[in-house]
């Protein structure tokens, strides 16, 4: 039996935002891609649960993140905020 996913305003705010979106078990997901202290590729989660935004760091790791990446996480956070206002 195939998910119906949520739908979801057109197009994020910022394009950005749309590199790192996804859907798991039905929820909006953003998962920006970093890297850790001894680069590793890591990634940092931003899910909207209850209305609030939750920002998901690697377990027990620091995020290191281009500028590039930092970009796709503003944006991701910038739509999750929005989401969450609703």
């Amino acid at each position: 039996m195939q998910s119906i996913q949520p739908a979801v305003s057109s197009a994020p705010a910022d394009p950005r935002a749309a590199e790192a979106r996804r859907y798991e078990g039905g929820q909006l997901v953003w998962r920006v891609q970093c890297g850790d202290l001894i680069d590793r590729e890591r990634c940092v989660t931003v899910v909207v649960e209850n209305n609030q935004v939750v920002l998901v760091s690697p377990p027990g790791e620091t995020a290191r993140l281009s500028a590039g990446q930092l970009g796709q996480l503003r944006a991701a956070l910038n739509e999750a905020a929005k989401l969450a206002e609703r």
